[in-house]
């Protein structure tokens, strides 16, 4: 894959959510997640042949009149230019980690030398740190069992966790996992990631919102589009360098969104990964950043590898 004009082939299915194995189109996952559904350039108009008339009156001059044709009408100002395709890059494998199989992983960052994970389902839901060279679980919260747990980001000293359908977002004190306090919200959590000012959240649709990290306020939103398509199903987020990255849920795509417009930049096809005995259910879901070190890591739902990657690009782009 070197170019797409929209979505990856990848996208163009019905997606699952966790727990079914039967596809159903997205809007059918309804409320459920546990063992349910969570799922050309511009063609200008043809160009107006103008036919000379044949017949011209008596005073006409005819050669006057068939070798001057009429002004061509100027192109709409209201037209939208047409979006560059949009690049498709692949991955080389640095480093491989262990990883927990048992961590259905909804939210990773990476801070001070540790991985913090945040995991879901009713009764499994936690926050954790990790020893990124040995999988270790060196500290753990788990949550109360009526909460499912989403999201993660580090802001400051706090660490904010989505929950899936229970309109909490929980704040912590970083370093010792003790609830500072907690935020409400409407519709569902899934990822979160941060610019160093906001929150950055998604809810499973093409919609990425910017919120207060005091308040929870809405601050703005953004659409996902790919060649003025929108981009469902969005989920675990990380900031990278100046875009959004996004896992594509049920899908081995991320998406790199431009966070001022929503576009995406370019997507990364991570299909291949070698992940032992990954069932349909194990999806593809955790992106960490190493900001000083710029080294990316990926992981999924019950996954028993981390992986450190480096971008691929397309032939005959530069890298980035």
């Amino acid at each position: 894959m070197s170019k797409i004009q929209a979505l990856p082939p990848s996208l163009r299915f019905p997606p699952l959510r966790e727990g079914n194995r039967a596809l159903v189109p997205p809007a059918s996952r309804g409320n459920l997640k546990e063992g349910v559904i969570k799922t050309a350039h511009i063609l200008l108009a043809p160009v107006i042949a103008m036919a000379l008339s044949a017949c011209q009156p008596n005073n006409a001059n005819p050669s006057s009149s068939a070798t001057t044709p009429p002004p061509t009408p100027p192109l709409s100002t209201t037209e939208t230019p047409p979006e560059p395709d949009i690049p498709t890059y692949r991955y080389k494998i640095v480093n491989t980690y262990p990883h927990d199989p048992q961590a259905f992983t909804q939210g990773l960052e990476f801070h001070d030398g540790y991985l913090y994970e945040g995991t879901g389902l009713k009764g499994k839901s936690s926050l954790r740190r990790v020893e990124l060279r040995t999988g270790r679980v060196v500290q753990i919260h788990r949550l109360p069992s009526e909460y499912f747990g989403e999201g993660i980001t580090i802001l400051g000293d706090k660490i904010y966790q989505l929950t899936w359908q229970n309109g909490v977002c929980f704040v912590y004190d970083r370093r010792t996992f003790r609830q500072i306090t907690q935020f409400r919200y409407d519709g569902e959590g899934w990822g979160l990631t941060n610019d160093g000012k906001h929150l950055i959240m998604s809810d499973g649709s093409e919609v990425i919102t910017f919120r207060d990290p005091d308040t929870f306020a809405e601050v703005r939103k953004i659409t996902v589009r790919a060649q003025g398509k929108p981009v469902k199903n969005l989920n675990e987020l990380e900031y990278i360098e100046g875009e959004i990255w996004a896992n594509i849920w049920y899908s081995d795509i991320i998406a790199r969104i431009d966070p001022s417009t929503g576009i995406v930049k370019a997507w990364v096809d991570m299909e291949g990964l070698p992940v032992p005995n990954r069932d349909i259910e194990a999806v593809l879901n955790g992106i960490a950043y190493d900001r000083q070190n710029k080294r990316i890591f990926v992981t999924g739902k019950n996954w028993s590898k981390l992986f450190e990657i480096e971008l691929v690009p397309p032939q005959g782009s530069a890298p980035r």
